[in-house]
């Protein structure tokens, strides 16, 4: 027994030293310091430009015939006036139902880049604002209105670098293009008939840069220093629909279970058993970057995932949020009908479903795996519309170095990591014809900012809207 006990000892100790090397050892990777190139921005012309951007209510519905498509033909006319050396040096095309392509030749095809925006912007319910949502109005260094963030901000800042740029005389190394859609928010067509057009013409984007993650703050546990995101992949997305039929009747006498009942506990059912954790190529480089920036305590849980990976995904699970997010495909009920009346048993029960797919699973896969789970053959599940995951963008090579190289000028005391991005943009459209899509919203963006995407009182300080029109500037120089 003693020596039983010696030999617990020792492998107890070996185990403690293991994991106390690798977290020493699990420091920073040396990194080449950045030296900012010069970037001078004419900051009231960026500030009024982006001003007039937001005054065209470029409001997407799904519904056809509610979009005021007046103003989206405003809003492409205003490019016009606010960017003439770009329409002079560019090739300029309406494509699709709403979509624009720039066209700019470059002294070589072979390393095409795609710049991609959004012109259209969500509804917003005016009497939950502080400022009028169209106006564009600029007060105490902030200019508020819908569309500042959700992406016409991206897009002024490529279409300011540009002109600025092409003023000047600039001819790029390589093609470049500028693709803006006005119904990405609608899951629109512009963007993929945009797409299958470069196809058609043989163009292989060596970068594409579109919206996604930002310069943010207390995102990654013991992590104190900004954060550069850049999404190098999307989680897929798909809505699933729970039906029951036959289930009605008088509410006086009802069986033991009724169809909402039913769901219920098949809702129970999905909800305590989670998808399972799956460590993604974006994830696992970003606990990889930012793991070796924490705490000595989180330091020593992203050193060793080999022995703590257990553990952190059962916080994930209890916890829920952005981290668990990135760990498991996810699924939230969000949607319920029954019956008209509240006395009467629904002859129809249904509950819809919204869940986002991680990376390497499909979405009929996923809806197979939801039907294992509710145990019950009465309940009918089936997909309503769902996007599997896009493909995974490389982080080296030409696209990414030329990609953080511009951020790290810009940001120069921000970290920079890939991750996995959980909503659906447009740019997984051009995962088609190129292995180098990232995502990065060009904004220093703060907790407060990011509630107003796609909620009230959206808005951007002026001086932010400098930093993004640099970091284009920047970019499309390297390129």
């Amino acid at each position: 027994m003693t020596y039983f006990w010696l030999a617990l000892a020792a492998l107890v100790v070996a185990f403690l030293a293991v994991i106390l090397i690798r977290t020493l050892r699990f420091r920073p990777k040396a990194a080449a310091p950045a030296t900012a190139s010069e970037a001078v921005v004419d900051e009231q012309k960026a500030i009024d430009d982006l001003a007039a951007m937001i005054r065209c209510k470029t409001v997407s519905y799904y519904e056809d015939e509610r979009i005021d498509k007046a103003e989206f033909a405003k809003f492409r006319a205003l490019l016009k006036t606010l960017y003439p050396t770009v329409f002079e040096r560019c090739t300029y095309e309406e494509i699709g139902p709403s979509g624009v392509l720039f066209s700019l030749k470059g002294k070589s095809a072979e390393k095409p880049a795609v710049f991609m925006s959004h012109y259209d912007v969500v509804p917003v319910n005016e009497e939950q604002w502080s400022k009028p949502a169209f106006d564009g109005i600029v007060e105490d260094g902030v200019l508020w209105g819908r569309g500042t963030l959700d992406t016409k901000g991206t897009l002024l800042g490529t279409m300011e670098a540009a002109e600025q740029l092409l003023k000047g005389g600039f001819v790029p190394e390589n093609d470049m293009y500028f693709a803006f859609a006005g119904d990405e928010e609608v899951a629109g067509k512009s963007q993929p008939i945009i797409v299958e057009t470069l196809r058609a013409r043989g163009v292989t984007p060596a970068i594409v840069v579109d919206e996604g993650g930002a310069v943010v703050e207390g995102i990654f546990p013991g992590v104190s220093e900004p954060c550069a995101l850049v999404g190098i992949a999307e989680k897929g997305l798909m809505d699933a629909q729970f039906v029951i039929e036959g289930a009605g009747g008088h509410a006086s006498a009802p069986p033991p279970h009724t169809g909402i009942g039913r769901l219920s506990r098949a809702v129970t059912r999905i909800e305590g058993k989670p998808f399972p954790r799956v460590l993604t190529k974006p994830v696992a480089e970003m606990f990889d970057t930012l793991g070796r920036r924490s705490s000595f305590v989180y330091r020593m849980i992203f050193a060793n995932l080999w022995c703590f990976l257990p553990v952190l995904d059962g916080i994930c699970k209890k916890s829920g949020g952005e981290l668990n997010a990135m760990m498991r495909t996810t699924c939230a009920f969000t949607m319920a009908e029954g019956s008209k009346a509240s006395n009467v048993l629904p002859p129809r029960a249904r509950m819809v479903a919204n869940l986002r797919v991680i990376s390497g699973s499909t979405c009929e896969e996923t809806l197979s795996a939801l039907k294992g789970r509710l145990d019950d053959d009465g309940i009918q599940a089936s997909i309503i519309h769902g996007t599997d995951p896009s493909k995974i963008s490389e982080t080296t090579g030409y696209g990414w170095e030329k990609l953080t190289a511009a951020i790290a000028e810009t940001w120069p005391d921000t970290l920079i990591s890939p991750y996995l991005m959980f909503a659906a943009s447009d740019s997984r459209h051009y995962c088609a014809i190129s292995d180098d899509v990232y995502r990065f919203s060009a904004m220093a963006l703060s907790k407060e900012d990011r509630a107003g995407i796609h909620g009230n009182d959206e808005r951007i300080a002026t001086d932010k809207i400098v930093k993004t029109v640099q970091f284009y500037l920047r970019l499309m120089r390297s390129l």
